[in-house]
């Protein structure tokens, strides 16, 4: 399983709205509205990064209001 947060900037007065619309997509265990240079901060899960990325690209950045996602998979060290 590989876990990943994806922090996202949106529109201005759309960060709420966006984080509601990922919060329902299957894979997202999070999406939290924050302040600061990002909007949304959401974590993610996949059984494998091409899933991942399909999940980031396909489903997440396909939101509307979403202007630009930073995708930072977690690693143990």
């Amino acid at each position: 399983m590989v876990h990943a947060y994806i922090l996202i900037q949106t529109e201005v007065g759309k960060a709420a709205a966006v984080a509601a619309e990922i919060s329902g997509i299957p894979g997202v265990t999070t999406a939290e509205d924050v302040t600061g240079p990002y909007d949304v901060i959401v974590r993610a899960e996949a059984d494998n990064v091409d899933l991942l990325g399909q999940l980031v690209v396909a489903r997440i950045q396909a939101v509307e209001g979403i202007t630009r996602t930073l995708t930072c998979p977690v690693v143990h060290l």
